[in-house]
């Protein structure tokens, strides 16, 4: 017998060896005596959109093992073994507005509240591989530090707050671009890709009017 994983929702492609919550499950049968499980994960977040739902899998997948079986792992010890996993699986833990720094493991809450807001998630056609995002994208250091930028409303952080993704994505989608701009076109107060792409949000201060226009 073995531990098996059922997935159902979006498509996953690939070896399911390799999905980060079997990763998870094994990371912790390690160090652990866990009984052997049938696994069911229901995908709605879709790939290569940008969105970490495969490292929101896997930290969720390591606080329900932790939880169920009274493993007795506190909140940074779980964060270091989401971190074995991925880069920003820790943020997951705790799940809170956080400013991350290192490889996305020095996480540090922060007060970042959007109530009032609407929020609009565009997901195109289009999948963007997270290792070519990587390959392609060029940190730049930001004028103002997003610290300081968080701490203004999001009124305030269109033309502050980049995302370095998008530079190189858009040249490839420039589709996703056209995202972009109809949000703000439509009366966003601040839009971006999300992560590596390909999804874009746009934050409104009033209930947008969309009509369809991303159909």
């Amino acid at each position: 017998n073995k531990t098996n994983l059922v997935i159902s929702g979006c498509k996953v492609s690939g070896n399911l060896n390799e999905n980060l919550v079997l990763k998870a499950y094994n990371l912790l049968s390690n160090d652990f005596k866990l009984p052997q499980l049938t696994i069911y994960l229901h995908k709605q977040i879709p790939l290569g959109a940008g969105l970490g739902g495969g490292s929101a899998d896997a930290a969720f997948m390591l606080c329900m093992l932790n939880s169920n079986y009274k493993l007795g792992l506190s909140t940074e010890e779980l964060k270091k073994y989401a971190l074995k996993l991925g880069a920003d699986c820790s943020f997951f833990i705790d799940n809170k507005p956080s400013f991350a720094s290192g490889k996305g493991e020095i996480l540090n809450t922060i007060k970042l509240s959007l109530k009032g807001y609407y929020l609009v998630l565009i997901k195109p056609d289009i999948s963007v591989e997270t290792a070519m995002a990587y390959s392609l994208c060029t940190p730049q250091k930001p004028a103002v530090s997003l610290l300081d930028i968080a701490e203004q409303p999001p009124e305030e952080w269109k033309g502050c707050m980049k995302n370095d993704f998008e530079d190189p994505i858009f040249k490839i989608y420039p589709a996703i671009a056209e995202i972009k701009n109809k949000l703000y076109q439509k009366g966003a107060v601040y839009a971006s890709m999300s992560g590596s792409g390909s999804s874009v949000f746009g934050i409104f201060n009033q209930q947008p009017e969309l009509n369809n226009c991303f159909s």
